[in-house]
């Protein structure tokens, strides 16, 4: 341990003192040197280390995070798939598909059941054969189903095909269902 001479007395004291411990005197202050610590560099292999386990640690989380997902809240259901389809053929609406009728929009349904509303959009209830167009429609849609390349999502998860037909101020005129069960024959 250094010692510090007094400069009233002479007296060494501890270096530890301020005072003198003889005569009370302050003793001078001894300099002390600050050495600073230079961090090493880092070289570039370790740089490149670093980088690696970062990109490493992202790929991990997204993996574990895709596990996750997956077992714990598996693939989308049917219903959010419906959902979205339905959104998907809704940008397109409303449409006219010949010059009496008009696809309004698809609405994904509890129960695997997909519907589609249509207008037929020069008529008016009361003054039309609702049965006879009823007869008319219902062939036509079930071929539709059966055979349409668009359809294959549908027949693949068996879905239940409703059509909803309005007349031309939105009044229910009638509708009918094509069960799987009808278009499966030729899936």
């Amino acid at each position: 341990m250094d010692k510090v001479t007094c400069t009233n007395c002479g007296t060494e004291n501890s270096s530890a003192n301020k005072y003198c411990s003889s005569c009370g005197h302050a003793l001078p202050k001894i300099k002390t040197e600050v050495v600073s610590v230079q961090q090493p560099t880092v070289e570039t292999g370790s740089k490149k280390k670093k980088l690696l386990g970062s990109i490493v640690g992202v790929i991990a989380f997204g993996i574990a995070y895709w596990a996750v997902q997956h077992f714990f809240f598996g693939v989308p259901g049917i219903d959010t798939q419906l959902n979205a389809i339905a959104s998907e053929i809704n940008k397109s609406c409303p449409m006219m598909i010949d010059k009496e009728t008009q696809f309004d929009n698809a609405v994904a349904m509890p129960d695997k059941v997909f519907q589609y509303n249509y207008t037929l959009v020069n008529m008016e209830k009361g003054l039309v054969d609702t049965i006879a167009i009823r007869n008319y429609i219902i062939p036509i849609a079930t071929n539709n189903a059966k055979t349409n390349p668009d359809m294959k999502y549908q027949r693949e998860n068996k879905l239940t095909l409703k059509y909803y037909y309005k007349d031309k101020h939105g009044d229910y005129l009638f509708s009918f269902v094509v069960s799987p069960d009808q278009y499966a024959n030729l899936n």
